[in-house]
């Protein structure tokens, strides 16, 4: 009889069994509350409450209760998954990604650091990760004309995207999500943010022209060297990958695609609140002013006070525009969003389910006594080491529930209140846990992406988990660094 092998479970099915769990501790662990102002709870006022324990009709009830909770979030990462979709059937990514390594060939040495940027650029921005899988084809056979290995080219794009996304500036799937959850702006922790990009993206073009230009002085040095034949073989002989046009139309959706980031960027930074500059505001009300413009305009929200709903407006009309300046008809733009979102309807889904863990501990009345206990632990340890001990609390954690939207949902709605007991701003809980989330991504056998380029190289995991080790150890250390200085100084 065959054995059956262990596979991690889904991120769907670990949430429902942690929040059973959760609904069993509400009999176990004392039901209290504290005194709120502003949704921050005010230490030194807990007090025990009664018992409300939560049963199998709660447990059922938590995911359905979750989505109504996170309608805002959910609704906006279809409608971005629509977008998406619409521009990733123009293949326009592709297509100026191609054509930057088509204008480098020759020079890789330079090539490397731009790439890398640009897959960084594609991370921090809207979490690139499955789709640089298109990128490798084209990639390969460059780098190995040029004497690079296969592990370079996975490097380049792999933890160039990894970079971007573990110091996400504006991604929405991490520190957009994660500010909902903590009751913040997404203005607030931004410079820390861009700080720790550059130091991850600084570190991972480090690392990897380091490698590349020993395999290319000496080849021996190549991790698969003895398997070069094998690894090399498909993209040898298949040097002239197809590779869409980079033409007017392409152009044009690229910079309307940039332009939507902009926009979110300026919209969602709080000028007037943190930095007392109101000309954005200014002038919203000046064109609400002018007749007939005004009323044509609407309701509208100034720029700077943007939330879920602006930025969920703004990429619908996004999708509309890209879809018409490639001259698809309304049919196919529609179908090309629905397909988008429903691609994306997973993140959607385990949103809603990682919801219901908090909605279990709320109605069951410990999620204050677990802030309460973990007031109490906090009580000895130094304000500035509490992002740094959070971020490595991630790293384990994001194993166990590898989406990091998921894992945003199940966990800030508890750490990013006990930012508040020791001084520290939320922003950096939330910082926490997507590098935590990526950090974990660069070595975890069950990450999809990583396997997917792998395979695709023929590279062998252990070979990659040994090379990859240092540094993963070294991004540890630089987040904790700047996420400690960060809460000293920012």
């Amino acid at each position: 009889m065959k054995e059956k092998k262990f596979t991690m479970p889904t991120s769907f099915t670990t949430l429902l069994i942690l929040t059973a769990l959760v609904a069993i501790m509400t009999f176990i662990i004392p039901a209290g509350q504290y005194e709120y102002v502003d949704g921050t709870p005010i230490a030194g006022t807990y007090q025990v409450v009664e018992q409300n324990t939560q049963g199998l009709w709660d447990i059922v009830k938590a995911p359905i209760e979750g989505f109504k909770g996170a309608i805002d979030v959910v609704l906006f990462v279809l409608v971005l998954g629509g977008c998406l979709g619409v521009l990733f059937e123009t293949k326009a990514i592709d297509a100026a990604l191609s054509k930057v390594v088509k204008r480098l060939e020759g020079r890789e040495k330079i090539m490397i650091p731009i790439i890398m940027c640009i897959c960084a650029i594609g991370g921090t921005t809207y979490g690139m990760a499955e789709e640089t899988i298109a990128f490798y084809p084209i990639l390969f056979p460059i780098l190995l004309a040029a004497g690079y290995d296969v592990v370079t080219g996975v490097m380049v794009v792999f933890l160039g995207a990894g970079a971007g996304i573990a110091g996400g500036i504006v991604n929405p799937f991490s520190v957009g999500i994660g500010s909902n959850l903590a009751g913040i702006s997404l203005g607030d922790g931004i410079v820390c943010r861009v700080i720790l990009f550059l130091s991850y993206l600084t570190f991972a073009i480090f690392f990897v022209m380091r490698y590349a230009e020993n395999v290319r002085k000496n080849p021996e040095k190549s991790i698969v060297y003895d398997l070069r034949a094998e690894t090399n073989a498909d993209f040898i002989k298949n040097t002239s990958t197809d590779v869409p046009e980079f033409d007017k139309k392409r152009k044009l959706v690229i910079s309307i695609f940039g332009l939507m980031f902009v926009i979110m960027i300026i919209g969602i930074i709080p000028w007037g609140s943190k930095f007392n500059i109101h000309i954005f505001e200014n002038f919203h009300n000046f064109l609400l002013g002018v007749p007939v413009l005004g009323t044509i305009i609407g309701n509208s929200t100034p720029l700077g006070d943007w939330y879920f709903t602006e930025m969920t407006m703004l990429f619908l009309v996004g999708a509309i525009l890209i879809g018409k300046v490639y001259s698809y008809n309304e049919k196919q733009i529609v179908n090309l969003f629905v397909f988008g979102a429903k691609d994306i309807l997973s993140v959607a889904l385990v949103l809603g389910v990682a919801k219901g863990l908090s909605v279990v501990m709320t109605n069951g009345l410990i999620i204050d006594t677990i802030l309460h206990f973990g007031e109490q632990m906090l009580a000895p340890l130094k304000a500035e080491l509490f992002p740094a001990i959070s971020y490595l609390l991630y790293i384990p954690m994001s194993f166990l529930i590898p989406s990091s939207s998921g894992l945003q949902t199940a966990t800030i709605p508890i750490l990013a209140p006990l930012s508040d007991f020791i001084g520290i701003g939320r922003e950096f809980v939330v910082m926490a846990c997507q590098a935590g989330a990526e950090t974990m991504n660069y070595i975890s056998p069950t990450q999809a992406v990583l396997l997917g380029a792998l395979t695709l190289a023929k590279i062998p995991y252990e070979r990659w988990l040994k090379h990859i080790l240092p540094y993963f150890i070294g991004t540890i250390i630089i987040t904790g660094v700047v996420l400690t200085l960060g809460s000293i100084f920012l």
